[in-house]
């Protein structure tokens, strides 16, 4: 992904000037840096401000208060580590992670949101977490959300959710935030 995001980012319109742009793969963000992100996108693309699923996690979670983390995700170990590093290293402990241990992008979107869920509230029984993050854009997070705070009373982020909360919070243009859970409360 890294050798190709300039080009990529160079398919939007070059006439148009963005506010914002996403780069929507947490896990490509936690192998590239979140900073590499933003310059290779810029490279691509005239926009303001750059954002990714893991900085938006990040800004969400200090949004919410959130200090100790669980993270349910579709990763190998390797991947899953990369991420929990990320999080560490923007200050916010990661207390316990969950990975389904996927390792062919093309099955993460099969992970069912009933699978997902259960996950989540295995990690959230275990205690002493603050908040729930699901990674991956490629898994089905936005119909569990709200039931998953209701079950385990504690803010649940998803990888999709984060981005378009960042996007808009980040954006000079006002926007109505309207989404699932916690986050869209703040």
């Amino acid at each position: 992904m890294e050798t190709k995001l300039a080009a990529s980012a160079a398919l939007l319109p070059p006439a148009s000037r963005f506010d914002v742009v996403g780069y929507a793969c947490t896990s490509g963000t936690a192998l590239i840096g979140a900073e590499r992100v933003r310059t290779l996108v810029k490279q691509g693309v005239a926009t303001r401000q750059v954002t990714d699923p893991l900085s938006a996690a990040v800004a969400a979670t200090e949004a919410l208060g959130v200090k100790k983390l669980g993270i349910v995700s579709p990763y190998i170990a390797t991947v899953a580590n990369s991420l929990s590093d990320a999080f560490r290293d923007a200050g916010i402990t990661v207390a316990e992670t969950l990975s389904f241990g996927e390792d062919v992008e093309a099955r993460v979107a099969r992970i069912s949101p009933a699978s997902i869920s259960e996950a989540a509230v295995a990690l959230a029984r275990r205690g002493g977490l603050d908040g729930i993050f699901i990674s991956c854009t490629n898994l089905r997070t936005l119909s569990v959300i709200e039931p998953l705070e209701k079950e385990i009373g504690l803010p649940v982020l998803s990888s999709n959710q984060a981005l378009a909360w960042h996007m808009a919070r980040i954006s000079p243009v006002p926007i109505t935030l309207s989404g699932p859970g916690l986050l869209f409360e703040i």
